[in-house]
């Protein structure tokens, strides 16, 4: 009995043991390390137009990356290796404290956001797309339509979702969950490929206005 017992406990533990190995493996993580520099390890800045203003910062949960604009446009961006079918649900921590005053994607001339998620595909020197993940101004929670493509990329395919629209819950933090896969298909009307880079972005020049953001983290789910 004490040998069957015991040999139970053994197999249980084992158990235990490959599904922590496996939960280990289901989320792929995309955060901003722990430096001090203002752009986070493995990422890049680019700047479309005025001058970056961003910062590492510590709150009571850990680091965090504040954004703001001043009619001024500038992303991070990192390259990934996602593959979709293993990890489909994209979930992010994220906090607008100012959102640009008349922005709404659906027009270039206003097109600004405080926070922008871009999940992009197909990122050759032609073809690009992606999807906008965005906290908008004005335009209504939940729209789904094509953004305005940047001047120098007229092939850029940009997909936008709007998650949040306008003040009413800002400065305070989200966490956000959304299928990229069903999103995708919506979308573009097939089965995504791999994600092969992330970009976080604000812009307020169109309007030129002012916008900030905070970000915690974004990551990539087997399950919600």
């Amino acid at each position: 009995m004490r040998t069957r017992f015991a040999f139970g406990l053994l197999i249980l533990g084992m158990l235990c043991v490959l599904v922590t190995v496996v939960w280990a493996q289901e989320v792929v993580v995309v955060d901003f390390g722990q430096a001090s520099d203002e752009v986070p390890p493995g990422w890049q800045l680019s700047e479309k137009e005025g001058k970056a203003d961003l910062a590492l910062l510590y709150d009571t949960d850990g680091q965090v990356l504040r954004l703001r604009s001043n009619a001024s446009s500038f992303s991070i961006e990192k390259q990934v290796d996602v593959d979709l079918k293993q990890t489909p649900f994209l979930v992010w921590t994220w906090m607008v404290t100012e959102v640009p005053k008349g922005g709404d994607f659906r027009t270039r001339v206003t097109d600004d956001q405080a926070g922008q998620l871009l999940v992009l595909f197909h990122w050759g020197y032609i073809r690009k797309e992606a999807i906008a993940y965005i906290w908008d101004s004005t335009a209504p929670q939940g729209t789904m339509a094509k953004a305005p493509s940047p001047a120098m990329y007229p092939l850029f395919n940009i997909k936008a979702v709007v998650v949040r629209s306008g003040e009413t819950e800002t400065g305070k933090w989200i966490i956000e969950t959304r299928n990229v896969v069903e999103d995708y298909k919506r979308l573009f009307g097939r089965e995504p490929k791999k994600v092969q880079g992330i970009r976080i972005q604000i812009n307020s020049q169109h309007t030129n206005s002012h916008a900030e953001a905070y970000w915690k983290s974004v990551e990539f789910k087997v399950r919600p």
